[in-house]
């Protein structure tokens, strides 16, 4: 892609003549007036001094002007400083937008020092000349930074983006909408939006680990609005790496995500990069688009301002998400599911307050000429239950319990406080053990402090139809103590005499096989023989499964003795999971057979609007008349489903042999 720093960077650095901006001038904002000229607002930073009692180095924000956009040298005038209480120690990285005929910049606002978390928050200043501060209002009253406004309405609304719990994380990029542009530093209205801040977070990170944060105001193109950020790799060890990456925000929902980079755009590599009061830094803060120019103007190592273009066409390209056939080969046309057009079918229900939250992730199995469907339902303080729906077709509900028929009963997956934990992305499978018709399930058990753990209980085939829930045994723990292990299903027959067993460690596909489902226990009651096993699949490098993989549903057998395994991935290119298909010969422990493509990517909004947009994951499915019904959560948020011809899926994994 085409990316090119300015020649003559820094286009801006610290002036000793100017004791408020001797130290370091960095992180500059551009806007572009009706006359033409280009005004930059800037941080600035003086060096040690006594300012309100203590002793320090006090930031403000500076402004210059040019009718060139990668010159600056006129006048520069420190425009905004500390006033009032609640910026009295300082006012950082400002980000520019104008609306109407008035310039609205939004900065960090510093009331404490030594400076903590609660005294990090965002200001606005509004002018209309950049000579004269019309107003400053605060803005946020909770841990905050990097808020900028979206340069026009959006269905009526105005709209900001900003980076929340910057200094107690796990951060959040979050979006706000306005009705009016006073509600922006209207406490009443930011203390309702935090009440529902799930459904405004825009889901970025590769991993907690990682940080991230908002850098330019969003550029609007014809294909979504570009935004910017700074994406920080292993944050918080001795070796961080900061990086520019983007993403495509929808024209007319910016709440969703409809693609990403999976790469850095650019890291530090240049001198006045590499070296400054903090070095190895580089840090996104306006950019500004003419024609296909995307300039980027960037902090560099915490001293100076410089600026990198790259090619918008060239960008737009790479950030957008990838559909199903863009990953098959030779012209093949792949085989899709197809979702039911009455999804959701399943949605979080505030009456009950065990799934007022989520719903999501279903397990199916057929029983008596009707699709039981076995969901996860979370609750306000994020607990998991196994809940049931009855669907006779295989999409419309005929029945839907009022309470859940699984809870948490362990301590590995019970906690006293609210967070995630409970009884997670349950498989369930029916099978017959020395004559006893039986349902097994497999879910994931999570107390919120420990590893999320394999746990395996079942029920008999007469309690299931009587619906005695109470009947459930005991869960046994079967997975290592000391990994996180998840995605697991014991396979509907004996395999070599043994039951088999999947699972996934850290990024692959495992089975492993045992003798008994009575694991053998220690004088504690612990499982001896945790599961192992041995890796049957892993990511593919530098397509849709190159991160990450696990099973959706129990393995179903066909024909020729061979197995088609639904399953889920992630990719690198864009962070989204998508479900594949791949054909197993279960005798040999091998693949036989992987679509190269996958075979349902997320597209509905109802799958970009959730907990985790870009998201379609399955945990089973059930086969009604030669048609594959597949049951999957929509944006970790609600349950769907998606059909195909089995048989059509199955001729493709043949075609599809080495």
């Amino acid at each position: 892609m085409y990316t090119k720093r300015f020649p003559n960077n820094p286009i801006l650095g610290p002036d000793k003549d100017n004791d408020w901006e001797a130290q370091a001038v960095f992180n500059g904002c551009p806007v572009k007036d009706d006359d033409g000229n280009y005004h930059l607002v800037y941080r600035a930073q003086s060096y040690e001094k006594i300012h309100n009692g203590v002793r320090m180095e006090v930031s403000t924000i500076g402004h210059t002007m040019s009718d060139d956009p990668k010159s600056f040298n006129g006048e520069r005038t420190q425009l905004i400083y500390p006033e009032h209480d609640w910026e009295a120690f300082g006012c950082e990285d400002p980000r520019v937008t104008k609306i109407g005929d008035t310039y609205y910049i939004i900065y960090t606002a510093l009331s404490d020092y030594p400076h903590s978390p609660s005294g990090i928050k965002l200001g606005v200043a509004l002018t209309k000349d950049f000579k004269t501060i019309d107003a400053k209002y605060q803005v946020t009253h909770f841990n905050s930074k990097a808020m900028a406004l979206f340069s026009e309405k959006i269905d009526g609304k105005y709209w900001a983006i900003l980076t929340m719990n910057t200094d107690t994380p796990p951060v959040r990029i979050a979006v706000a909408s306005f009705d009016n542009i006073e509600q922006l530093w209207d406490k009443k209205y930011w203390d309702k939006w935090q009440e529902n801040i799930d459904a405004h977070t825009i889901h970025l990170q590769r991993s907690l680990e990682d940080h991230i944060e908002i850098g330019a105001p969003p550029v609007k193109t014809d294909q979504g609005w570009i935004l910017l950020y700074a994406y920080i790799r292993g944050y918080g060890t001795d070796h961080p790496v900061f990086g520019i990456d983007a993403a495509l925000l929808k024209s007319d929902n910016p709440r969703r995500v409809i693609g990403r980079t999976s790469k850095p755009l650019t890291t530090p590599q240049e001198n006045y990069e590499l070296h400054g009061m903090f070095p190895n830094i580089i840090f996104p803060s306006g950019a500004l688009l003419e024609e296909d120019t995307l300039r980027l103007y960037y902090g560099a190592a915490d001293c100076s301002v410089a600026i990198v273009d790259f090619s918008a066409k060239e960008l737009l390209e790479r950030v957008r998400h990838r559909k199903c056939e863009d990953f098959v080969g030779d012209d093949a046309k792949p085989v899709q599911l197809e979702r039911f057009e009455g999804n959701p079918i399943i949605e979080p229900n505030p009456a009950h307050k065990w799934e007022e939250k989520y719903t999501l992730n279903p397990t199916a199995i057929r029983f008596e000429d009707k699709t039981y469907i076995l969901y996860r339902a979370q609750d306000d303080d994020d607990t998991s239950y196994v809940a049931l729906a009855v669907a006779p077709d295989g999409f419309h509900i005929e029945e839907k319990f009022d309470q859940p028929i699984y809870s948490p009963r362990v301590p590995e997956e019970v906690r006293h406080e609210p967070g995630f934990s409970g009884c997670e992305d349950a498989r369930i499978t029916r099978m017959t053990v020395d004559g006893n018709d039986r349902f097994y399930m497999c879910y994931t058990a999570y107390n919120g402090h420990d590893h999320a753990r394999v746990a395996f209980t079942s029920i008999s085939a007469d309690d299931f139809r009587a619906r005695n829930w109470q009947a459930w045994t005991l869960p046994q723990i079967i997975s290592q103590p000391d990994e996180f292990d998840k995605n697991s299903c014991l396979v509907e027959e004996k395999i070599n005499d043994k039951f088999l067993f999947f699972h996934r460690l850290r990024n692959d596909i495992w089975i492993d096989s045992v003798d008994s489902l009575d694991f053998e226990k220690d004088s504690d009651g612990n499982v001896r023989n945790y599961l192992r096993g041995k890796i049957l699949m892993s990511p593919r490098k530098e397509t849709w499964d190159s991160v990450r993989i696990g099973i959706a549903g129990p393995p179903i057998k066909i024909d020729t003795g061979e197995w088609v395994l639904i399953y889920h991935a992630i990719s690198e290119y864009d962070g989204m999971y998508r479900l594949g298909a791949a054909l197993l010969d279960l005798e040999k422990g091998e693949v036989v057979s992987r679509l190269p493509y996958p075979i349902l990517t997320p597209e509905a909004d109802y799958e970009h609007e959730g907990l985790r947009p870009g998201t379609v994951f399955s945990c089973g499915q059930v086969i009604i008349d030669d048609m594959l019904f597949v049951y999957y959560g929509g944006a970790d948020q609600v349950t769907c489903a998606a059909s195909m011809d089995f048989s059509c899926l199955v001729d493709a994994l043949q075609e599809n042999k080495d």
